[in-house]
């Protein structure tokens, strides 16, 4: 039985670890020993990477020599689900208010404005 899976598209692989360096996935051809594929892997992390001791790497998605690597065995979650310009778009508008914050303050500010300097009403 399978206890792996590609985390790009989730064929099960009949691998057990260590994983060679040179192991690709059955399914998508993807290499299996990358830090996308590794448990320590987390992008909120620096480096997005949990294990503090581990070497940088620049490409997360192709095969390296790190020490630490040991496949990810959560159960596969589709790429769909895990849309990072979405995600990026969405803490940015959480983080700035939002698109309708800014003209609600643009509004608010000329309000402001324009009762600071009103003239008076003229008496009769």
């Amino acid at each position: 039985m399978a206890r792996f899976q590609c985390r790009h598209c989730g064929t099960p692989s009949a691998l057990s670890e260590p994983i060679g360096r040179e192991a690709t996935c059955d399914g998508c051809g993807r290499d299996l020993r990358a830090c996308v594929q590794c448990r320590h892997y987390d992008l909120a992390y620096n480096n997005a990477c949990r294990e503090t001791m581990a070497d940088p790497v620049v490409d997360k998605d192709r095969r390296n020599f790190c020490e630490y690597f040991s496949f990810n065995q959560e159960p596969f979650a589709s790429p769909a689900a895990k849309d990072r310009s979405a995600a990026a778009r969405a803490r940015l508008e959480q983080m700035f208010g939002g698109q309708s914050a800014a003209p609600d303050r643009a509004t608010d500010a000329r309000a402001k404005l324009d009762a600071l300097f009103k003239k008076p009403a003229p008496e009769d």
